[in-house]
């Protein structure tokens, strides 16, 4: 990434991003960045430089206009090929809810990834007393 993108200006994001209008003008008009983010990685088989672009350039851009933290909480733990873990039926709950609200940062997670189909039930049955008591 480096000159374009020196070390410590690099963002990790995920799949989930969301842009105000001035934003998304920046993300549109950028070309020297997308450059260097479009490029073929090194390592392909761990590789989504998607992900990592918006918070990159914004950051750099706008640092002001930006948070700093994810509303998305991935568990890294068991991944396979670049995957994060899936949780299934048998580990959806009120504990499961609680530390995936848990944060390092000022607010508190929104969403979590990665629920298997089956865990639609399990997470219905929690959602009045756990989910939605906040």
């Amino acid at each position: 990434m480096v000159p374009e993108v020196p070390f410590d200006q690099f963002r990790v994001g995920s799949q989930f991003f969301i842009l105000t209008r001035r934003h998304a003008i920046l993300v549109v008009r950028d070309r020297r960045l997308w450059k260097k983010f479009r490029l073929p990685c090194v390592l392909t088989d761990s590789c989504y430089p998607e992900e990592h672009y918006f918070p990159t350039l914004l950051s750099m851009e706008d640092p002001e206009g930006c948070t700093h933290y994810t509303l998305t909480r991935v568990n890294w733990t068991d991944s396979v090929d670049g995957h994060p873990h899936t949780y299934h039926p048998t580990e959806v709950t009120p504990e499961l809810i609680y530390e995936l609200r848990q944060s390092n940062f000022t607010h508190s997670y929104v969403f979590a990834r990665k629920f298997s189909p089956d865990c639609l039930s399990p997470l219905m049955n929690i959602s009045d007393p756990v989910i939605f008591m906040d």
